[in-house]
């Protein structure tokens, strides 16, 4: 059995306005979170990432602005989970990037791995997740947009 590698990537795929994708987990239903996945063999970062978001949604990444942030969580891998890494593993590095669409698109989701998937305001989106580090991710995101907003003109 080949062990996942306890590094993994999140990918938050949202519009130009703020709708944020989410997909519900096919084996956990009710469980919503943005594209992730762990890396394979030695594969960098970006091409984790690159792969994740077309395996789970059909996106090409490279018609779109996919951005990373630098940041890298570690946290704790759920006890269900572990059985998938090697022996004494219990935690996990995800490093975070931001996928960014001109407007909603049709999405082509992974049947084995989600069940469903939304478009939703960021602020929806944040509350849905299951997960800590992309509820963090997401109201980052919005952070971010509003430093780049333009301010009252004078």
């Amino acid at each position: 059995m080949a062990y996942k590698q306890p590094e993994s990537v999140l990918v938050v795929i949202h519009t130009r306005e703020l709708e944020v994708l989410l997909l519900e987990r096919a084996r956990q239903p009710g469980l919503w979170q943005s594209v992730t996945g762990s890396r394979e063999g030695d594969e960098t970062p970006l091409a984790t990432a690159r792969r994740e978001v077309l395996e789970e949604t059909g996106i090409d990444c490279q018609h779109y602005a996919l951005s990373d942030w630098r940041i890298e969580n570690t946290y704790e891998i759920f006890a269900s989970w572990r059985h998938r890494y090697a022996p004494g593993t219990t935690h996990n590095t995800e490093r975070v990037f931001a996928l960014e669409l001109p407007g909603r698109i049709a999405i082509a989701t992974a049947p084995d791995e989600h069940r469903a998937h939304c478009w939703l305001p960021w602020e929806e989106a944040a509350e849905r997740c299951f997960s800590w580090s992309n509820r963090d991710a997401i109201r980052l995101l919005s952070v971010l947009a509003m430093s780049k907003a333009p301010g009252p003109t004078p």
